[in-house]
């Protein structure tokens, strides 16, 4: 009975060749040949030969014993192992300084493209373009622009021209991301102003700066500093609590708001403004006539419709689907065609 090929391997000291286990392949096949006691052909021994299989090739020709085939044999075998684990290791090498090159390589390349200026000076723009969330820009105002975003960008105001400027090019010119980061370079300066002169209108303008940017806890900090420090001057303290109020009422803190709008509105009676609040306050606590009347003081007192229906809309956008519902019926039963637009947010529980 044979033996199967990889004991046949292992019987004569060449398993770690792997074609001596592969049925079909010469060396299996001389191997079969000893095996089975049969004359070996001049061209196997050659092929012995040719592989280094010395031991092998002897004793297939008769020219060495079983036993001393036994004690060559396996010497010639570790000798090849040892040479294979040499060969492994120096191809690992190789194979190491072939990845290091190319990896050299690829640095090199991309080091030659970040030290291109031009390249550089695109990329720099697409990350500022991405930041404030800027996409295509027209090639005849890109120049004007970028060098605003990049003016911003490291802390610089913009001046009142560029602003109009900037917030007339279109909505793609006039990012939230833009405009919150330029209220906050003015509330910031503003701050700075009211901190260095005492100046505390200069709080005031702050304070709307700072809700603008989405910051109302930075406009109560300001404005509660400057209360404090300023003069009972009623109509700057007017201003100072209509501003807290607003920023109170951002913070959801509805109570505080109302009770800074009433002070407010108690101080300059003739001021448009603490009604507004007023009338905001009272609509978002969905005491609905109450916040009517007060925008109607409000209109009388010199606001603009348009600035009251802004407030409304902001209102709607950020109620709940409840109050959301009750005061779009509220205010189309008040004025249908005034209030036309309010079918938007009626329509849509989630704008």
């Amino acid at each position: 009975m044979s033996l199967p090929p990889n004991n046949l391997a292992q019987k004569y000291f060449v398993d770690d060749l792997s074609s001596a286990g592969i049925p079909g392949s010469r060396l299996h096949s001389i191997l079969e040949v000893i095996e089975s006691d049969r004359p070996i052909t001049p061209l196997s021994l050659a092929f012995l030969d040719q592989k280094g299989l010395n031991a092998l090739r002897s004793f297939a020709s008769g020219a060495l014993s079983v036993d001393a085939f036994h004690l060559l044999a396996p010497t010639e075998q570790e000798a090849r192992l040892a040479a294979a684990r040499q060969q492994a290791d120096v191809d690992e090498l190789a194979r190491q300084a072939r990845e290091a090159a190319m990896d050299a390589e690829i640095r090199a390349y991309f080091d030659a493209q970040a030290s291109d200026p031009a390249r550089r000076r695109r990329q720099e723009a697409k990350d500022l373009r991405t930041r404030y969330s800027l996409g295509f820009v027209d090639s005849d105002i890109y120049p004007r622009v970028m060098r605003l975003l990049r003016q911003m960008d490291i802390g610089q105001r913009l001046s009142a021209e560029d602003v109009v400027w900037l917030s007339t090019q279109g909505e793609e010119c006039w990012t939230p991301e833009i405009r919150i980061a330029h209220h906050r370079l003015e509330a910031m300066a503003l701050t700075d102003d009211w901190r260095r002169t005492g100046d505390p209108w200069a709080a005031v303008t702050a304070s709307g700066h700072w809700r603008k940017a989405d910051d109302a806890k930075e406009a109560v900090t300001v404005t509660e500093a400057a209360l404090a420090a300023t003069p009972q001057a009623p109509k700057l303290c007017s201003a100072l609590k209509t501003t807290r109020g607003g920023a109170m009422r951002d913070l959801g803190r509805l109570s505080e708001a109302r009770g800074l709008g009433q002070e407010a509105q108690l101080l300059t009676p003739k001021d448009f403004r603490p009604c507004t609040l007023l009338g905001a306050v009272h609509m978002e606590l969905g005491e609905f006539s109450t916040g009517q009347e007060w925008y109607e003081k409000a209109e009388k007192l010199g606001a603009k419709n348009h600035s009251i229906d802004q407030d409304l809309r902001g209102i709607l956008a950020r109620a709940v689907p409840d109050l959301r519902a009750k005061l779009c019926a509220y205010l189309l039963l008040q004025d249908e065609h005034r209030f036309a637009w309010v079918h938007e947010f009626a329509r849509s529980p989630t704008k």
